[in-house]
């Protein structure tokens, strides 16, 4: 039971909390231009997030308090140009923005909800007041339609964490609502990072021809998004030659990825608890990022075009059908003339595998509307045949500090591209088990 010194106390400090956002609010009506944006290398102790297809929120400062302004509310999204969907947000985006702070800050956040229903923010890993912490019902009363809450701490770690309603979760996060909350360290980390990327994996139900994600799926769904987006939508991770690359990966998604990236072996140094002692780091070419973790991965930049995707084979497709018969090696000759008759437009394929489904979509063949193709994308050499959690880190030798447009496809050193010698199926005498 609460006393009435513990209830006092907790009352000056929700009435302190209350008056400071009071007069945040008065202070900063209208004064836009009061708005800051991340420093580029404020006395060199980090480096700004990038986040992939996203943006870091900018703050006001106020008596020494960095206030940030967050507003739920619905959001139209595309996953990829063919795919738009109703989805839910912050700020008009989902994932909504990046929120980013230096450990030992003190911060208030407003929240506005602007949902048809009731929401709260969970600060998932901070160390903060329980008041604080979001959970609707438990620590705070609801946010309802049309209300702006305030929450405001001090900063007590430093590391790669995530937000995210903690009210009607299962919807609430199966339609969008989520974000990254990076908060740097206060004294310089070494080795030092150049480049600093972050992204959440999350998965969509969003059925063949339908507008809004379905949020009563558990497991079987259609998309796998980095940020909220599909291959080849996902932004490419852009690098200099040498340079130190930081991935900073969140998972609020409902399955667990290994996250595998081509070309180098990184080392895992840090979590939502932080930047790891070097003693603790570890060589990896693949890393699980576990539901409801974060984990951050360094390499130092080779150059070339390198694929980063979950490994898991089915999140890197898109509008992956279930319960489909199993085609694979059946003889379907004569099938197809037959059905046609029935259904104008039908094709039969999966007898050899699914390459040919791109070759199809890339023939003009559309499947049900606002529905993505199950595997897209061409790079230099033909079909990727990739969709979902997939992008590419793209390292050259003349990228320009700050440099984050794409540089096209890498062009290879002669003599250092697999290339064919022949087209005989029976070529060369190689050793088969008997």
């Amino acid at each position: 039971m609460t006393s009435r010194r513990e209830f006092l106390t907790y009352a000056a400090t929700g009435a302190a909390v209350m008056a400071g956002a009071s007069k945040a609010l008065a202070q900063t009506a209208g004064t836009d231009d009061a708005l800051h944006e991340i420093p580029p290398n404020p006395d060199k102790r980090y480096t700004p997030v990038r986040t992939l297809n996203g943006w870091t929120l900018p703050y006001r400062l106020i008596d020494g308090v960095k206030e940030f302004h967050l507003v739920a509310e619905e959001v139209e999204h595309e996953f990829a140009p063919g795919s738009v969907a109703k989805c839910w947000g912050y700020n008009g985006s989902t994932p909504g923005p990046t929120l980013e702070a230096v450990e030992g800050d003190r911060v208030r956040i407003l929240v506005t909800n602007r949902l048809p229903e009731h929401t709260t923010i969970h600060w998932h890993g901070l160390i903060l007041p329980s008041g604080m912490d979001g959970v609707g019902g438990l620590s705070q009363p609801q946010i309802g339609p049309g209300e702006t809450f305030v929450y405001e701490f001090t900063l007590k770690q430093h590391g790669t964490h995530m937000y995210h309603p903690h009210a009607d979760e299962m919807v609430q996060l199966a339609v969008g609502m989520m974000g990254m909350f990076i908060i740097h360290p206060k004294m310089p980390s070494v080795p030092r990072v150049d480049r600093d990327y972050c992204f959440i994996t999350h998965n969509w139900a969003l059925h063949p021809g339908t507008y809004r994600p379905d949020p009563a799926v558990m497991q079987e769904f259609d998309l796998w998004t980095f940020n909220s987006k599909v291959f080849p939508a996902i932004e490419p991770l852009v690098a200099r030659t040498g340079e130190r690359v930081r991935i900073r990966i969140g998972n609020l998604s409902m399955w667990n990825h290994p996250i595998h990236l081509h070309g180098v072996q990184f080392q895992v140094t840090g979590s939502d608890g932080g930047r790891w002692p070097q003693s603790q780091w570890r060589s990896e070419v693949t890393e699980v990022v576990a539901v409801g973790q974060a984990r951050d991965v360094e390499f130092v930049a080779v150059p070339g075009d390198w694929a980063l995707h979950c490994h898991m084979s089915h999140h890197t497709m898109n509008a992956m059908g279930h319960d489909v018969p199993n085609t694979l090696g059946v003889d379907q000759s004569g099938i197809g003339e037959e059905l046609q008759a029935l259904l104008p437009g039908f094709m039969p394929m999966g007898q050899n595998g699914m390459a040919e489904h791109q070759d199809h979509t890339d023939a003009g063949h559309k499947g049900p509307p606002n529905t993505l193709a199950m595997m897209t994308g061409k790079g230099p050499h033909g079909n990727i045949e990739m969709g979902g959690m997939f992008t590419v880190v793209k390292v050259r030798d003349d990228i320009k500090p700050g440099d984050f447009g794409d540089p096209g496809w890498y062009e290879a050193p002669p003599r250092t591209i697999a290339a064919r010698i022949s087209t005989d199926p029976d070529f060369g005498n190689p050793v088969r088990r008997k």
